[in-house]
């Protein structure tokens, strides 16, 4: 359990690509009922440990996922989450350049239950759920390319559908178009960082979330570290 933020009345923590937030069909047990365990464990705590999950993360996406410790804290985050109060960005590593270095783009989703996917569009369409982001490029390797990510809207796998409708599916994502899975099953899609203010105390909350532990990842990485300590030269 890799906890990025502890207080009273929230929970931050990297989410691995294994990980399922919310009980599903799988059966495997949920993120959420781990984190009661470790807490009853760490605190000693004899009765039930309270966790309220406030969003969800798709299973084969790693990083930062925000869990309330009191009902108060749970409703306030509902809330902020619903009103786009809580700034979250993403890292995704795709193969194919994508048609601009930057851009925000814009494409009306439908979601297919059956196959748990959604089809993007580039006009509007019946029953079809505006889906907005944007994104820059922010370190190239030989192969790929590390786009930032910042979500306008959150849409059923909005990420993943919206950069496949460029050509730029994420690697490993098989459902979204990528040619190849990666070896840890997941998706390399990454909530990187989260920005918000405390719903009890008030003060600024900023987490980033540490990449998977992976020789691209880490390089792209270790690329934006220099980057940032250059600037500050």
């Amino acid at each position: 359990m890799e906890v990025l933020y502890e207080d009273n009345h929230i929970i931050i923590v990297n989410k691995t690509t294994s990980e399922i937030v919310q009980g599903d069909k799988t059966g495997d047990t949920p993120l959420s009922e781990l984190l009661k365990q470790w807490l009853k464990e760490k605190y000693n705590k004899p009765g039930n440990v309270f966790i309220g999950v406030t969003h969800r993360l798709d299973r084969p996406v790693s990083g930062i996922v925000v869990f309330a410790k009191t009902s108060k804290a749970l409703a306030r985050l509902n809330d902020m989450f619903r009103l786009g109060e809580i700034k979250k960005s993403y890292w995704a590593i795709v193969q194919n350049n994508p048609p601009k270095c930057q851009d925000e783009i814009t494409h009306y989703l439908i979601r297919n239950e059956k196959q748990n996917k959604s089809y993007a569009y580039d006009t509007q369409k019946t029953n079809a759920k505006k889906a907005t982001l944007s994104y820059s490029v922010i370190a190239q390797s030989d192969r790929y390319n590390l786009l930032e990510i910042d979500l306008k809207t959150g849409r059923h796998h909005q990420i993943r559908c919206q950069l496949a409708q460029i050509g730029c599916p994420i690697k490993g994502d098989l459902k979204y178009g990528a040619k190849r899975s990666n070896p840890d099953g997941g998706i390399s899609l990454h909530a990187r960082h989260i920005h918000f203010i405390h719903p009890v105390s008030q003060k600024t909350i900023d987490v980033t979330a540490p990449v998977p532990d992976n020789t691209l990842w880490k390089a792209f990485e270790q690329t934006i570290s220099h980057e940032i300590k250059n600037k500050e030269l």
